[in-house]
């Protein structure tokens, strides 16, 4: 297990006014990607993940938007986010934030509960709330985390990961991941698994309209109600779990920003740092 830092200064914190990252695959849990950073001044751009993106708020203030909703949270707060959920994230306060992250995938999320419960899992874990506040268990999340950052052993790492994300899902979960678009309009629909299909391409707002069926003023309003995000961040977004799939697999930056669609590199660079909160190379090294 690699553990990759990444530092930048900046000026808005009042004390040591650096941005810091680590991050980190853990073989222990399928490669399962962590992260612990502080965050001063960087804004996350609205995006999504095909894992889950649990975590919890140590010190300071994170203002975050998700199904539509913009809220504050800070310590004891929780982040139970489900995979294909959008959100972002800025500083809530002048002095940043720091939180500690993961990003299991479904399965790995479903064998732990079959495990600990001893019976097979039926449906597909999820989440009803996102953003919420539960001290107990935002101290116990610190806990396994920070274990698993200080490499514990095997024993304590599993223990405590197992059991905090149990507890997370008895307190707050589901059996059951309702399909994001049961009731969406066809014609909204039409033009997502269109961007999904050619998200590496060039997609003319007038050809996606015609896909749709409606106007380019119409599509962009009533994609951006049902999805909360615009069909153009909604192809970046798809653009940047594409290249997290290539940099796992070890290709060079400059290879993938061109496999995704981006012009050059340092386009993939300042979308995917907006996203991830880390640079393309150091998101290959972890």
């Amino acid at each position: 297990m690699q553990i990759v830092s990444q530092e930048q200064a900046t000026t808005a914190r009042p004390t040591s006014g650096k941005e810091r990252t680590r991050f980190w695959r853990d073989p222990r849990f399928g490669h399962m990607e962590c992260m612990a950073a502080t965050f001063v001044t960087h804004e996350f751009a609205p995006h999504a993940h095909d894992t889950f993106s649990i975590g919890a708020i140590e010190a300071g203030a994170q203002v975050a938007m998700i199904r539509g909703e913009r809220e504050s949270t800070g310590p004891g707060a929780l982040y139970l986010i489900n995979p294909g959920e959008v959100h972002d994230g800025q500083p809530g306060e002048p002095g940043g934030y720091r939180y500690r992250m993961i990003y299991p995938d479904i399965g790995f999320f479903s064998k732990i509960l079959e495990d600990v419960t001893g019976r097979a899992f039926a449906g597909t874990p999820s989440f009803g709330r996102q953003l919420l506040t539960d001290m107990p268990l935002a101290a116990a999340f610190h806990r396994a985390h920070s274990a698993l950052e200080q490499r514990a052993s095997a024993l304590e790492g599993e223990e405590s990961l197992y059991s905090v994300l149990v507890a997370m899902f008895a307190r707050h979960g589901s059996s059951i991941l309702t399909p994001a678009g049961g009731a969406e309009p066809k014609a909204v629909a039409r033009a997502r698994d269109y961007i999904a299909a050619h998200f590496t391409e060039e997609i003319g707002l007038e050809a996606l309209a015609e896909v749709a069926g409606l106007s380019r003023a119409h599509l962009i309003r009533a994609f951006r109600r049902h999805y909360y995000i615009t069909p153009h961040a909604y192809q970046t977004d798809l653009r940047i779990r594409f290249a997290r799939q290539l940099l796992r697999q070890g290709k060079p930056p400059l290879e993938v920003a061109l496999a995704c669609g981006f012009a050059d590199q340092a386009h993939l660079t300042r979308h995917f740092k907006a996203r991830t909160g880390l640079t393309p190379a150091v998101y290959r090294a972890g």
